[in-house]
């Protein structure tokens, strides 16, 4: 009845989803924060509203919510987050939020950025850029200034692989040294580039300057290089066919023998097409999980948010009371009316987070136990839809708690998104099969396949069936590739087929 009442209240009350609206979109971009977006959203919070300070204790005795009596009280009704199937006045547990302390010092923030800098110097210092590391090397070579600045000049139009190319029109394109002579420092010409670029294709590391993957290949074939001269061959003539394993057509052409092709292709593996990608930013981040998972000794888990990295928030008393001082004109309590209201939805916002992540993962463990017991191979299929009805909200809420969240267990750290996927039946057990079961017995197949005869994509769908699985082909393709697998003709050994 309760919902059926707002439904009405808001398609007859335009004014009251104009309210609601603010809170509801601040509830749902809270639950979806991950624990680092959230503390810093807290700390912002703390800084810009003087109604919220840092919980340092928690028992202490809490003033009745009517402590709290500006003139003008906030005008509500019945309210809530549809999200959550929840309604809530917004006077609900003021006290909970109340305390008689003043507002602390910056020490609970202060200890919070020592815990980030703590996880941040866990991390390896940013290396040197491409450039940079370019730039240095020339230091140490006899070049005039101006030779300087002309390579300096190229090394600036390198890409994060370490080619010289650009963009015209959405596509990638070789720099030409007449395009580059047209803007080049001192005005040098197409031949001073040219000198300039020798010098660049000669630094470490070896192939950066190229215009092409050829070339950048070509650029590290030395003359240690084993096989080199084949090597050059294969580079400039042959990399399609080596991609499509047509060994016997190189051969042919080469009249090389096989041993000196797959020793020639051995040789190409070691050399490095983007040798300018080791120097690029490292993207990864220190990975902060919002919920533990602890297995308990009697073999139950429990479940519980990890609060390191977020500082309990309340309502200041000390800033309710000067609600009542007379002589605030009405602008400023209207100000702080607001203030304070916006206080009470973070913190009510951050208590449905925290209730929504431990209900939601609660329920994930419970479906995924084998998964803990005996590791991830023994993953069931779980679809976002089955938990939002067990826990009775709309299965975008789920979506959004386990968006960029991750939980520690005992089997690792893991995204919560990983216990979510579809599956099928064996058809010879009757049990439900995750896919990501499916991964890893595809994997098994071609680990054990003849190398002489690599297993197709059919013979693989066959292979599935008399284990009582229904693969379909297109789903084998589909999971080779994401597992970066050569197909049946790219993975045949040559040397096994006389």
């Amino acid at each position: 009845m309760g919902g059926m009442r707002l439904g009405m209240d808001l398609s007859m009350r335009p004014e009251l989803r104009q309210f609601i609206a603010p809170r509801m979109i601040q509830s749902m971009e809270i639950l979806q924060m991950p624990v680092m977006a959230l503390q810093e959203k807290i700390q912002s919070e703390l800084q810009e509203n003087p109604f919220l300070e840092i919980q340092e204790a928690r028992g202490e005795a809490t003033p009745p919510a009517d402590d709290f009596n500006p003139d003008a009280p906030l005008q509500h009704d019945e309210s809530g987050d549809l999200e959550f199937k929840r309604l809530e006045e917004l006077n609900r547990d003021w006290d909970d939020h109340f305390n008689e302390e003043h507002r602390p010092s910056r020490h609970g923030l202060e200890e919070l950025s020592e815990k980030k800098l703590d996880a941040m110097q866990n991390l390896a210092s940013a290396p040197l850029s491409l450039q940079e590391h370019l730039s240095n090397q020339l230091a140490y070579m006899e070049l005039t200034p101006e030779e300087v600045e002309n390579c300096k000049y190229l090394i600036s139009h390198l890409d994060n692989n370490g080619y010289l190319l650009g963009h015209d029109r959405g596509r990638v394109i070789p720099l030409s040294l007449e395009e580059l002579a047209k803007n080049a420092p001192n005005g040098a010409t197409v031949e001073d580039l040219e000198s300039a670029l020798v010098v660049i294709q000669a630094l470490d590391p070896a192939g950066v300057g190229a215009r092409d993957t050829k070339e950048c290949l070509l650029l590290q074939v030395t003359a240690d290089t084993p096989h080199k001269d084949l090597l050059r061959t294969l580079i400039r003539d042959h990399l399609e066919d080596i991609a499509h394993n047509r060994l016997p057509i190189i051969q042919r052409k080469t009249r090389a023998s096989l041993s000196s092709i797959q020793e020639a292709i051995e040789e190409l593996r070691r050399l490095d097409p983007k040798p300018g990608a080791r120097f690029s930013p490292d993207n990864s981040q220190y990975v902060v999980p919002d919920i533990i998972v602890e297995r308990t000794d009697d073999g139950d888990y429990e479940i519980r948010l990890s609060n390191d990295w977020t500082p309990s928030v309340r309502v200041s008393k000390r800033y309710v009371e000067l609600t009542k001082d007379k002589s605030f004109d009405p602008k400023t309590r209207d100000f702080l009316r607001q203030k304070f209201q916006s206080a009470h939805w973070l913190i009510d916002a951050i208590e449905q987070r925290r209730n929504t992540l431990i209900k939601v993962t609660q329920a994930i463990i419970n479906h995924q136990r084998a998964f803990l017991d005996r590791g991830p191979d023994y993953i069931q299929p779980l679809k976002m839809e089955d938990i939002a009805k067990q826990i009775r909200v709309h299965v975008t809420t789920v979506s959004r708690a386990v968006d960029d969240k991750w939980v520690q267990t005992p089997r690792g750290i893991f995204p919560l998104k990983r216990f979510f996927g579809g599956g099928t039946k064996n058809d010879q057990t009757g049990e439900n099969v995750a896919w990501e079961t499916i991964k890893q017995k595809l994997l098994e197949f071609i680990d054990n396949e003849d190398k002489a005869r690599p297993l197709s994509d059919e013979e693989i769908v066959e292979k599935f069936k008399q284990s009582g699985l229904n693969v379909a082909r297109r789903t084998v393709t589909k999971y080779r590739e994401a597992l970066k697998i050569p197909s049946s003709r790219q993975r045949k050994d040559w040397s096994l087929c006389r």
